[in-house]
């Protein structure tokens, strides 16, 4: 073979080469750009998603902007219904006026009363508005229904069955005292030593009827300014009748029930003022409906005779100390889920405890378990009950108590 031969031999393995690597090369160059051409996909589809959301947020800060152009409402009170379909009304600034109101309105929320919404210029009515309550009033401990069961109190069945006539026949069945022709009871006050299970009761009471349990200490009411303490009242039966059925319970009503005397302070003045405000919403209501009203006191015989007079307090049902069946009853209920010894005698606990109340029973309940637990026990045996009357209610243990326990003492 020839130079020009394997010249041109070359040549051709050359381009061959350098065709390989064209194609090599080119087939990176594709890779890249379909990488890219991914990438760029991706960046345009989160891009067309922020573009929404900004279009979004836009469109809320116009909103907001026209809403900060709209001229401000003035805040009215309706103060009577005329027969032509207007409405009177006291505005905040002070003057009464007759006005209209916008047909989309509820006709039946307009009522004497009812806080509204005038439009500046024209004073038309364009809104309802909630009714003004204090923020501890709608804070304060609301429940929609307890769940504790009359199975759940010892010792106090007389009491269930009077608080059962007082609160919940009026609620459950009204008919049965218009057909007898009389007025349920409007308000009912538990009085005795604490931890007797007056709170339980109210609440028990509340879960039979499926009420709304409203609770407020009464030392809420005590305000530094004057009439506060009259508008927390009033929010609190406000707030009771719009959760009806529902069951206002006052805890320690001696704080502000106390019998007024001639000479006082400025400070016993307000809370004198705030008695008043609760006796004027106790006598404001036609009958209890659907707003019971239970009180609770260790002290009866502090309180003011106006508020014990029928037709405010009309049923007074004494929660006393349990004897001996209802401490029996007590101690069995806080007991039923524990795990006990075979020798404990729940009866004796119940006979050495004499003047003990419910409150008493279950801390003894809770620290005989806790007598077991320090000492890693599975059970509780009966030498912890002991031990935890001796802590709880001091309560010695002597020798016969020592022989009908079975249980030896160190």
């Amino acid at each position: 073979m020839d130079n020009v031969s394997r010249n041109i031999l070359k040549k051709i393995e050359d381009l061959k080469k350098e065709i390989k690597i064209l194609k090599e090369e080119s087939t990176k160059t594709k890779r890249n750009l379909m990488w890219k051409i991914r990438k760029l996909e991706k960046d345009k589809v989160l891009i067309e998603n922020e573009k929404i959301r900004l279009d979004r947020e836009v469109k809320s800060l116009r909103g907001e902007i026209e809403r900060f152009r709209t001229p401000p409402l003035v805040v009215a009170t309706i103060t009577e219904v005329l027969e032509d379909g207007r409405l009177a009304v006291k505005s905040s600034t002070g003057p009464h006026f007759v006005i209209g109101y916008s047909r989309f309105i509820d006709k039946k929320l307009l009522e004497p009363g009812a806080r509204v919404a005038l439009n500046q210029q024209t004073f038309s009515i364009v809104d309802v508005l909630p009714s003004e309550k204090d923020p501890i009033v709608t804070g304060m401990e609301v429940e929609e229904r307890p769940d504790i069961s009359y199975e759940e109190i010892g010792g106090l069945g007389e009491q269930i069955v009077e608080i059962k006539e007082t609160v919940e026949l009026p609620l459950k069945k009204p008919e049965l005292f218009e057909n007898i022709g009389i007025e349920p009871p409007k308000g009912v006050l538990l009085y005795g030593s604490p931890g007797t299970g007056k709170t339980l009761l109210a609440k028990a009471v509340a879960h039979e009827t499926h009420a709304t349990f409203i609770k407020i200490v009464a030392s809420e009411f005590v305000r530094k300014y004057i009439g506060e303490g009259a508008r927390l009242v009033r929010g609190v039966f406000e707030l009771a009748k719009e959760k009806s059925p529902s069951i206002i319970f006052i805890d320690e009503i001696d704080a502000i029930a106390a019998k007024r005397l001639k000479s006082s302070t400025s400070g016993d003045r307000e809370v004198q003022r705030t008695l008043m405000q609760l006796l004027a919403e106790m006598d404001g209501f036609e009958s209890r409906g659907n707003v019971g009203i239970v009180a609770a006191t260790n002290r009866p015989d502090i309180l003011d005779p106006a508020l014990l007079r029928p037709g405010r307090f009309d049923r007074f049902i004494e929660v006393p100390i349990p004897n001996e069946e209802g401490r029996m009853e007590i101690l069995k209920i806080h007991t039923k889920n524990m795990t006990l010894d075979e020798e404990v005698d729940i009866r004796l606990v119940a006979s050495i405890t004499e003047g003990a109340s419910g409150a008493d029973l279950k801390a003894i309940c809770t620290e005989s378990g806790m007598f077991a637990i320090r000492e890693e026990r599975s059970v509780v045996a009966m030498n912890d009950f002991m031990d935890a009357v001796e802590k709880t209610i001091g309560i010695e243990r002597d020798e016969e108590i020592r022989k009908e326990a079975g249980v030896m003492y160190g």
